[in-house]
């Protein structure tokens, strides 16, 4: 284990020059940009310092971390001592904000998280899931932690124009469901960071079975990538300070509304026929 009393960037410093060469490359890039280096997925780290993901988990191991997200993690708190992108707060709210400085500044970084997301969209990929899902004999929506409010969201809103769309919350239970798909299933997944064990055992059954996977993600070269048919990328940089943030969700929720849009523009008039007999249904629900 690192010392308590030391930050990263310090850790780093003293043990640099006990680092393999291509380990100074990752030391060296993380050194000379503290403050993004913490909103980087490990493949992304690996790429920008011209090494393998191995050797960027070797070299978080080498400093006494127990992995690459214990090590961003580290960054982030090291962001914090010196006042910068360390805040636990979404966009940059401080406590000398008034409440009118709060609203603004979070709704630009909601607004940037829809424009970012927007900028990454790729159609093709956005009308493979969407043909993927149409075509689907069952459609599980999966996720973990806040994500998994979104995949609940997702099996909610489809379940408007089919019958086919199940949310399925306990990683348990969705290892299960997933042995038990065939390849007429498609798994859609959220995962903002891409890169859990549990969704990594999970789609790798589904991979097993043959069942499609569609993954909603920040990071398009993540491990669980690698793993899906389609992928979807979100906009929305978090801190790992800032666990879960309002703007990853919101990025991701702008996606799904998107790919709804496009499930359902092939066939528009069964889901206004679907969404009606579920509003008269509701109707009665409602005082």
């Amino acid at each position: 284990m690192p010392e308590l009393s030391k930050t990263a960037p310090e850790i780093i410093s003293e043990a640099y020059y006990s680092l393999t060469a291509s380990e100074k490359r990752c030391a060296d890039y993380v050194l000379a940009h503290q403050q993004e280096a913490q909103f980087l997925s490990i493949t992304e780290l690996a790429e920008v310092s011209n090494v393998a993901e191995a050797t960027v988990s070797r070299f978080c191991r080498r400093l006494g971390y127990r992995g690459y997200n214990a090590f961003k993690l580290a960054l982030a708190n090291a962001a914090a001592q010196l006042g910068a992108w360390g805040n636990p707060l979404s966009g940059e709210v401080t406590k000398e904000d008034s409440l009118e400085d709060v609203c603004r500044k979070l709704q630009a970084v909601d607004t940037a998280a829809i424009s970012q997301t927007l900028d990454m969209i790729r159609p093709d990929q956005m009308r493979k899931a969407a043909k993927m899902l149409r075509s689907a004999k069952r459609v599980l929506c999966m996720g973990q932690g806040g994500s998994m409010l979104i995949a609940e969201e997702a099996a909610h809103l489809f379940s408007t124009v089919g019958g086919k769309y199940q949310a399925v919350r306990d990683p348990h239970m969705q290892a299960i469901a997933t042995v038990n798909a065939d390849p007429e299933d498609v798994i859609l997944y959220f995962s903002y960071s891409g890169s859990t064990v549990d969704m990594m055992h999970t789609l790798s059954i589904a991979r097993k079975n043959g069942a499609g996977v569609v993954l909603i993600t920040r990071f398009p070269k993540s491990p669980g990538a690698e793993l899906a048919d389609a992928v979807l990328q979100c906009g929305a940089d978090e801190s790992p300070l800032q666990l879960g943030s309002v703007a990853a969700k919101i990025a991701q929720m702008y996606l799904l509304d998107v790919l709804f849009s496009e499930v359902c523009r092939e066939d528009l008039e069964n889901a206004r026929r679907s969404r009606q007999r579920i509003a008269d249904a509701l109707s009665e629900k409602h005082l």
